[in-house]
């Protein structure tokens, strides 16, 4: 399965309209890949809470669903397209990621379940997803996370036994905590013997410095690809799904699980 993970540059001064843009145009670059990703809340930032109200918008006919559902079906291209601000019918905020099939059809969606901030910030203006989510890719199961999710590894477990073989890990990870980024998606792919692949950011969301470092991790463990420095840029990889099921067989550690 070719991967490209595109490190979309996030910074305020841009409009979110000419985001789009430039965010469809580079999922377009991508045609020969047969699953591109894009990066947690890229329409607002993630840490511009300021904006979250303003920026709200429908997952299945908001102006990004619509925007990145023609750009997976111009490419042709299975298109993780980050995370939104969706405002539910209900009128409660979530943080929503939005997967599309090549045809430009909403596969899937997944409100993240777990939100930063403590007793601010996301966590305090959005409601927290209840579903762990798996997407069947004709390659693999895909199972989906977001950002701070990957501090949780109880979700990750759930994902595997729901039939993951890779988690796809939009977000917007700053760059204060850049190690952390590197050492849970490495652990979680050691832990559940299954590929991470992990976007990032560049930019700086409401002044907050963005860490990019986007990466594709092997289930051994092995950084197979990563982003030269914290700038815009699309970090690509082959992942050979088949390797996953060696693995397990090889070092049956999944096997051995007792709770």
């Amino acid at each position: 399965m070719r991967t490209a993970l595109v490190q979309l540059r996030v910074d305020s001064d841009e409009p979110p309209a000419a985001r789009r843009e430039r965010a469809a145009a580079r999922v377009r670059e991508q045609a020969d890949a047969d699953l591109v990703v894009l990066p947690e809340l890229w329409p607002v930032g993630a840490f511009d809470y300021e904006r979250f109200g303003a920026e709200e918008e429908s997952a299945a006919d908001g102006p990004t669903a619509r925007a990145m559902g023609a750009a997976a079906r111009d490419a042709g291209v299975w298109l993780h397209a980050g995370s939104v601000v969706e405002r539910a019918p209900g009128g409660e905020l979530f943080n929503t990621s939005l997967v599309f099939s090549p045809d430009g059809a909403l596969a899937a969606t997944y409100r993240k379940i777990h939100r930063f901030g403590f007793d601010r910030g996301e966590a305090t203006l959005m409601s927290a997803g209840t579903e762990p989510v798996t997407v069947e890719h004709p390659a693999a199961t895909l199972g989906l996370a977001t950002c701070y999710d990957l501090r949780f590894p109880e979700l990750f477990r759930r994902l595997t036994d729901a039939g993951a073989r890779a988690f796809v890990v939009p977000a917007g990870w700053p760059e204060a905590r850049a190690e952390h980024w590197t050492l849970f998606a490495r652990a979680r792919a050691v832990e559940n013997q299954a590929y991470v692949l992990a976007c990032g950011t560049a930019g700086t969301h409401a002044g907050v410095p963005q860490a990019g470092r986007s990466l594709v991790v092997d289930p051994w463990g092995e950084v197979v690809a990563e982003a030269a420095d914290a700038e815009e840029q699309v970090v690509t990889a082959r992942i050979d799904t088949a390797l996953v099921e060696r693995v397990r067989e090889t070092f049956p550690a999944l096997k051995d699980r007792v709770l």
